[in-house]
């Protein structure tokens, strides 16, 4: 009576054991693309990410096309390492001491990685003692953190590309007379700006600081002293402006919590290059170091001037500026 259960409950440790092994294979590791010889797996092109510019590497896979055409180069430069230790090219005398050199360099750049990695981590250790130095740092030149003085315009561009300088002027005259008589402004900029951005923004540039615009133009917009105010026109490497005021907003200093970031991550980098360097310049000192004068010399091509120019004279009489024999 108690044995038909038994059946049911191998079936389902089965089932179990069976979830088990499959989690137990699912691809951590999964392969991206492949041939008869190779396979580019993830971590191959994770390892390949890192040795792009960190710029470059946070946006990289938003692009499909440049995701193809990195795993498409590893695959045939994988293709291409099969077939060379098929044919045990790494052997050949030829390669082999290239091959040697190479891993040397590589082997180096892990050593380098790893006083970096321990000082980044040394640092981290201490990070508070080093926020009480950034605090110290933001007190002594509180003139570095400051937020410049800004302006928010709107303009109407009429470009100089396809017209004279004069006919330009003229029509930005003819606007700007519009305007105080009445027309809005935001609406004409709109219907006659060559600004590109006009037919969505309505000529609304919104803040910029002095540095972000053309030099003559930042000097008109920033001479205005009250919203609503215009400017004569004005004439830029873009073409003539006509500016209006729309806000100021004076230099400010910004508070230690919003540059604190930007204070521990300078402090980190040069804890870190100060670290890799006195551990490069404990070896460049090293008191063991003893040089082959011999071997050395015989490194060296000594080159014998007058050799030469007693040649050249021989040659071609005078061609060293003496006299002609």
């Amino acid at each position: 009576m108690h044995a038909k259960p038994l059946p049911r409950l191998a079936a389902a440790l089965a089932g179990i054991a069976a979830t088990a092994v499959a989690l137990a294979q699912s691809p951590i590791d999964p392969v991206l693309v492949e041939n008869a010889s190779v396979q580019i797996r993830r971590s191959d092109y994770e390892r390949e990410l890192e040795r792009l510019p960190a710029e470059l590497r946070a946006g990289f896979a938003s692009n499909e096309r440049r995701v193809s055409d990195l795993l498409r180069r590893l695959l045939i430069e994988r293709t291409l390492a099969a077939q060379a230790r098929a044919e045990k090219l790494p052997e050949k005398p030829e390669y082999a001491g290239r091959l040697a050199a190479e891993t040397e360099k590589l082997i180096a750049q892990f050593k380098v990685a790893e006083v970096e990695r321990n000082a980044g981590a040394e640092f981290d250790a201490r990070r508070a003692s080093y926020e009480v130095r950034a605090r110290e740092l933001y007190v002594a030149d509180r003139s570095k953190y400051v937020t410049p003085e800004q302006v928010s315009a709107s303009h109407i561009l009429f470009e100089t590309k396809t017209r004279s300088k004069e006919e330009a002027e003229k029509l930005a005259r003819e606007a700007l007379a519009k305007v105080k008589a009445g027309a809005d402004f935001n609406k004409l900029a709109r219907e006659v700006s060559e600004d590109r951005s006009a037919k969505a923004n309505n000529g609304q540039l919104g803040w910029f600081t002095r540095a972000e615009m053309d030099p003559a133009f930042a000097d008109a917009a920033f001479a205005l002293k009250q919203s609503g105010d215009l400017a004569a026109p004005v004439l830029s490497s873009f073409g003539w402006h006509v500016i209006r005021l729309e806000g100021r907003r004076p230099q400010a200093q910004k508070p230690f919590e919003e540059v604190r970031d930007q204070l521990m991550a300078e402090q980190r980098e040069r804890y870190v290059n100060d670290q890799r360097e006195a551990h490069v310049a404990k070896l460049r000192n090293d008191p063991t170091i003893r040089a082959h004068p011999e071997a050395i010399e015989a490194l060296l091509v000594r080159v014998d001037h007058d050799l030469i120019r007693r040649k050249v004279e021989e040659l071609a009489p005078g061609a060293m500026g003496g006299p002609a024999k």
